[in-house]
């Protein structure tokens, strides 16, 4: 009942869409974000982010944002329409819209694009099974030099999230991937670059051809 109430406020322009980004937060991923290509969000909720994004990309990119935004009470989903209603208000570049889970999106993604990914945001599915198959679906498919943001995956002066599975498997998995190194962390959010066979300095060259 909440989720009818807010949306009908929004409708009405009383409510904001919502996101859980902080401001910094924010700002660390339209720094890294901004000129990007090909992009990915994985996990749009109520699509705030997702605009912010599409500002920061380059004129001629596509931001591919994956939410299977399941139907509610309604019989539609209210996140689905108000983050295509926030999206739709940006003009740049283009957006391509998977509803589907993020496992399926990264298939449907390497079967339809030969472009690999140079600016991928995670934040969706924060248990550690959930981030663990994102990661090995969608890791293969960042271009050299492309970056990787991973929303709750660190805890921060405002919360502490160090026993979430998403900390848990960035701390101990991603941190740890040869393919990758640390660019920063900003809050919850860790930022990584995509290094060729885990060597840097990365290479911005090698930018054009999905992993087989």
């Amino acid at each position: 009942m909440q989720a009818i109430t807010h949306f009908i406020l929004w409708r009405l322009g009383i409510h904001q869409a919502k996101s859980s980004i902080t401001p910094l937060e924010r700002k660390c991923l339209l720094s890294h974000a901004a000129g990007k290509r090909s992009l990915v969000e994985v996990g749009v909720f109520e699509g705030v982010t997702t605009s912010y994004l599409r500002r920061a990309m380059a004129a001629d990119g596509e931001l591919t944002a994956v939410d299977p935004h399941q139907r509610g009470r309604l019989g539609f989903s209210t996140h689905n329409v108000i983050a295509h209603a926030e999206v739709d208000r940006v003009s740049n570049g283009s957006v391509r819209w998977i509803r589907s889970f993020g496992v399926d999106a990264a298939r449907e993604y390497k079967g339809s694009r030969s472009t690999a990914v140079d600016f991928i945001f995670f934040d969706g599915d924060n248990s550690y099974n959930g981030l663990s198959a994102l990661w090995d679906a969608w890791s293969p498919l960042v271009a050299t030099g492309g970056l990787v943001a991973l929303n709750d995956s660190r805890s921060s002066d405002a919360r502490s999230i160090d026993d979430a599975g998403s900390a848990v498997f960035t701390r101990d998995v991603i941190l740890k991937d040869s393919r990758f190194k640390v660019v920063e962390f900003v809050e919850t959010i860790t930022v990584l670059k995509r290094c060729h066979d885990g060597q840097p300095p990365c290479s911005a060259d090698d930018h054009l051809r999905v992993e087989n």
